[in-house]
């Protein structure tokens, strides 16, 4: 007999929601968590940070209000790394505090101590106080998540090379900052500090970002940030990083430019944090990157009963996502029926300004021959955006010229991640163009939009009604 039915590693939004499913299904569950508290990288160094560390930008430089006040508009004239970290501390004791009533609450077992296979169904623990103990389930998931790339040629010293997870802790604000990489990460963290007033220069080898998104959004997207002075140098590699004697730290260029900088931030990837887990034991072997491979229905790994779900298992890489994917496994390893996720998930990234897509892009609709057309709505023409000021903010609907189904929605400006969810509603329902136009939506939001888009659509694809 096995000590539990379920053995879950990592208590991020894959692991908790996997763990809380189980039980909830009258299973008996432990948690290993390896962190000072459970939550994992998603509530101490990834999602809630960064998105507290964006709202709280954004609300103390006055960034929302500029439309009307200008651009040298503040909230509060000066901005300390310790006014970021006050609310950060607040929010994540919240979230903390939450996640272990949730796990109290349904008799989730909680363990804290570093775990490694000793075969498939059995675990080692090794605690802080070096104390060893072993614990056996039927079926264990593997919710690890991920931490930083480091390579060895970057000068990590935590104060002027940092990872993503080390700039939650700086001491004071930089005046500029150059950020390698131009993935989600690097893009967020990009543009936070760029509202906060910091010059920013973003590095990437690739000769485009986002590549993912909607062409027609990056494209807006990138517009706004040079418009404000950001500075993208695609297509450029830095070759050499070396921190000089007045405390700065200047990067050679493949092209031969040298730059100079306060701080940089180096985040291009993250790596599967499996490293400890001794999968050779179990005949597991990761990628070059630390992820798993999985069975992506029921997220079940080469091994039979082990499982894996969230960031280690590579894109979307979502706390969103990742919770679906611990939950899905959860059911499977403890032998319940578990329903297919819906087809079209949101995608968000909470830069300044935020992208949300959902959907198809329109280079996939030309790759798939499928006859399409577009509708377009400027969060200027709502009466909404008028009252928040907006001069800026894209949304960009794709029907099928066949069918008139909604096939993705792609949304750039304020509220982005909160305004895709209707899109993604009418995708994962099938609708078609004639909801937009006929449905009515609370005046005056900037929800509007999507009548907008739906309108500028239909009025060249046609009233269906004429077509019969």
């Amino acid at each position: 007999m096995f000590q539990y039915d379920l053995v879950v590693v990592g208590s991020g939004p894959a692991g908790r929601r996997g763990a809380i499913q189980a039980a909830k299904l009258g299973k008996k569950v432990l948690v290993i968590e390896q962190g000072k508290r459970v939550g994992g990288v998603s509530v101490h160094t990834g999602t809630i940070p960064s998105k507290t560390l964006r709202e709280t930008a954004l609300n103390l430089s006055g960034w929302r209000e500029r439309g009307f006040y200008g651009r040298s508009y503040r909230v509060k004239q000066e901005i300390s790394a310790e006014d970021l970290r006050r609310r950060l501390l607040i929010t994540l004791n919240h979230e903390v505090e939450v996640l272990e009533h949730q796990f109290a609450r349904n008799r989730v077992h909680h363990m804290r101590g570093k775990a490694s296979f000793v075969d498939a169904s059995t675990l080692q623990v090794v605690k802080d106080d070096g104390e060893i103990t072993q614990v056996s389930a039927a079926s264990v998931l593997l919710a690890v998540g991920t931490k930083p790339f480091r390579p060895d040629y970057m000068p990590f010293d935590g104060k002027t090379v940092l990872d993503s997870d080390e700039l939650l802790d700086i001491q004071e604000l930089p005046r500029s900052m150059i950020v390698i990489g131009a993935g989600v990460i690097g893009i967020e963290y990009a543009t936070i500090f760029s509202a906060l007033d910091t010059a920013v220069t973003v590095i990437d080898p690739k000769a485009t970002m986002l590549d993912f998104i909607d062409k027609e959004i990056v494209e807006d997207f990138t517009y706004q940030l040079r418009d404000r002075n950001m500075k993208l140098l695609l297509g450029q590699k830095a070759d050499k990083v070396e921190t000089l004697e007045n405390g700065k730290v200047e990067l050679t260029l493949d092209s031969g430019r040298r730059l100079t900088t306060d701080m940089v931030l180096f985040a291009a990837g993250r790596m599967g944090a499996t490293d400890t887990l001794n999968l050779p034991a179990i005949g597991l072997e990761a990628d070059s990157r630390g992820r798993l491979k999985v069975n992506p229905e029921t997220f079940q790994t080469s091994v039979a009963n082990v499982y894996a779900a969230g960031d280690v298992v590579g894109f979307p890489s979502l706390a969103s996502t990742s919770m679906e994917q611990g939950r899905i496994a959860a059911r499977v390893a403890i032998g319940a029926v578990a329903k297919e996720p819906q087809k079209y998930f949101p995608y968000g990234i909470y830069a300044v300004p935020e992208i949300s897509t959902c959907g198809l892009t329109e280079e996939e609709m030309k790759e798939r021959g499928i006859p399409y057309e577009c509708g377009i709505a400027r969060f200027r023409e709502t009466s909404r955006g008028h009252i928040m000021g907006l001069d800026t903010g894209l949304l960009k609907l794709i029907f099928s010229l066949k069918t008139r189904r909604l096939l993705g929605v792609h949304i750039v400006g304020e509220g982005a991640t909160e305004l895709v969810h209707i899109g993604q509603a009418v995708l994962n329902l099938k609708g078609t163009v004639e909801y937009f136009v006929e449905n009515t939506f609370n005046y005056p939001t900037l929800a509007e939009a999507y009548k907008i888009a739906g309108l500028d659509a239909w009025n060249r694809m046609g009233d269906i009604k004429s077509e019969l």
